[in-house]
């Protein structure tokens, strides 16, 4: 269990100080590190389990907490983190990547009409780099990243 009033006066600091510059401990994210190490306590096997997180669980840390008990993580990412030796963004890797396959998925039109969209579909092992005030703390990790855009959308039609 957590508590926002533990954390009380963090987003005060985070308008003053790089948020990745405040040590985990102290944010309330901490909520998914301490979620996933309770969590693979009751696996006999973590290794065979997959913790599945959104845009806020896109936490460097929670990705090293993941290697450390042996479990997997699936998370919606929302952060273009360092990549290889440095020179690269995640971003720029990907887009060099073929599409690997086709994935067609039903939407809604702004209207609410149902309508399909097609994702292509890109992954790759890629060493990710820990955010720049981290790099003494955390090492890089390499982890498979799974990219899927919509073919043919324009930027502000993309399905999110």
């Amino acid at each position: 269990m957590w508590t926002r009033k533990k954390f009380k006066g963090v987003a005060a600091l985070r308008r003053e100080v790089n948020p990745t510059r405040i040590p985990i401990e102290t944010k309330e994210s901490i909520r998914w590190l301490e979620n996933l190490k309770q969590s693979t306590e009751l696996f006999e096997e973590p290794s065979q389990y997959i913790h599945i997180g959104d845009r806020e669980a896109d936490i460097y840390e929670l990705f090293c907490a993941a290697q450390e008990v042996g479990t997997h993580f699936l998370v919606r990412t929302c952060v273009n983190r360092l990549a290889g030796d440095g020179d690269h963004t995640v971003a720029t890797i990907m887009d060099e990547v073929v599409v690997k396959g086709l994935h067609r998925i039903e939407v809604q039109d702004s209207k609410g009409n149902p309508d399909q969209a097609v994702l292509e579909i890109r992954y790759r092992k890629i060493r990710i780099l820990p955010p720049i005030g981290k790099q003494s703390r955390y090492p890089a990790l390499t982890l498979t990243v799974i990219h899927a855009d919509e073919r043919g959308a324009r930027k502000e039609q993309k399905v999110d």
